[in-house]
């Protein structure tokens, strides 16, 4: 009998400051419109130094493992994917492993490639399960990032921080990932990227989305294909795509998600079999159906326009976005998940939403986790923006969380913080 793999549950970490983004349109001279309708923002996470990759990885791994009561004996991997890890040899994961005191035994590493790393630990993760390699053994991926572009830049609307740690298991309850489908688009691009030493990433905004939208119409067709063959969808009264129940995209600013699931729209009428939209504006004009949009897509972003952009966890967060919302609704549905990182690499893939979403959900108190952060003025957050990486501020870390507290001779100091 084939494996059930999967996710089985999630647990989500923020920076404990935000903004309110209609605050930082107004203390920019625009109008807030075009970061709230343009952009789908309402709220952005703000990182100061003491809470860099490892502390927001460490405390959604330790927010993961109590929530849900993980016997971490069974755990035989931790991967975690970021494309701000603080260091070039020695991987987030080794911190966390350290921090949490997980088991010596296991496989531990980091994943990078832009955006789509997170995804990649998923999928190293799930197939070590699916092959029997993993005899039994759960893992934990978690995606850690802080999307930073600097004051008064084009991409500044667009920051934001923390992280989503998956547990991965034979018992999917949040999602069983339909193994061997997966659609996949890799191409040699400069679209986005961080030379070494920089902590804002260069990126040149228009090509990116051109790049985003050519590779995911690579990897939605290569997951339709397989699809069809394994009779998951199929060419009838609706198109493959919209025989999805949702779909999660990645998210590096919510609109995104509005862009991408018109060109997947317009991957199948363009190759629809028998009679539809005859010319190339026609086939534009139903790709753009908000119908579609706010039926399969818009439940998912909640999240996302309360944290910003956090690079490899922004497509888990819709996840967890759209299964806080719909989790028992969904049970027993299939939905599809794009992920996309630049450089660049996509890949499309589905699975079906566990009975116990819900439940698993409900156990992750994401509404808890947002209230308890505090929301902060602008001159706060641009006097946090201007702290140097390597001189964390002394600040008890909450109860659960953990803090960089400073780097001696290179290494680095985590505290965790005590019970309430």
């Amino acid at each position: 009998m084939k494996k059930r793999v999967g996710i089985e549950a999630l647990a989500v970490a923020v920076p404990s400051r935000y903004v309110d983004i209609e605050d930082l349109a107004r203390a920019r001279g625009v109008d807030p419109a075009k970061f709230t309708s343009g952009l789908g923002a309402r709220e952005m996470a703000v990182t100061d130094p003491g809470e860099d990759t490892v502390a927001l990885a460490a405390t959604a791994a330790a927010r993961l493992i109590q929530q849900q009561g993980v016997d971490t004996s069974r755990i035989g991997m931790l991967v975690v994917g970021t494309e701000t890890g603080i260091d070039h040899s020695k991987p987030v994961a080794s911190h966390v492993q350290g921090l949490l005191k997980l088991p010596r035994t296991m496989r531990t590493f980091d994943t990078q490639h832009a955006c789509y790393g997170g995804t990649a630990g998923l999928m190293a993760a799930t197939e070590w399960i699916a092959s029997g390699a993993g005899a039994g053994k759960v893992a934990i991926v978690i995606c850690s990032d802080i999307a930073r572009y600097g004051l008064n830049t084009a991409g500044e609307p667009t920051q934001g921080g923390g992280a989503v740690a998956l547990l991965v298991s034979e018992q999917p309850d949040l999602l069983a990932l339909d193994v061997g489908l997966n659609g996949t688009c890799t191409m040699d691009v400069y679209d986005f990227w961080r030379p070494v030493g920089r902590r804002e990433a260069l990126v040149d905004g228009h090509y990116s989305i051109n790049c985003y939208l050519e590779a995911l119409s690579g990897a939605y067709r290569g997951w339709r294909e397989k699809a069809l063959e394994h009779g998951l969808v199929r060419w009838s009264g609706t198109m493959p795509g919209e025989q999805l129940a949702r779909i999660a995209y990645h998210v590096p600013f919510c609109k995104m998600a509005r862009k991408a699931h018109t060109q997947l729209r317009l991957c199948d009428l363009e190759d629809a079999v028998g009679p539809g939209p005859g010319t190339p504006e026609a086939r534009e004009e139903v790709a753009k159906s908000s119908a579609s949009y706010d039926a399969q897509v818009a439940t998912s972003l909640g999240l996302n326009s309360r944290i910003g952009n956090v690079y490899t966890a922004s497509l888990y967060l819709a996840l967890a976005g759209l299964l806080q919302r719909e989790g028992a609704q969904l049970a027993s549905q299939r939905i599809g998940l794009l992920s996309y990182g630049s450089g660049c690499m996509a890949e499309f893939y589905s699975g079906v939403v566990g009975e116990k979403a819900a439940e698993r959900m409900a156990r992750a108190d994401l509404e808890g986790v947002l209230a308890r952060r505090e929301r902060v003025s602008i001159e706060e957050y641009e006097r946090l923006m201007k702290l140097p990486s390597d001189s964390p501020e002394a600040k008890a870390p909450a109860p659960g969380t953990f803090r960089l507290a400073e780097i001696r001779d290179h290494k680095r100091i985590y505290v965790e913080g005590g019970a309430a």
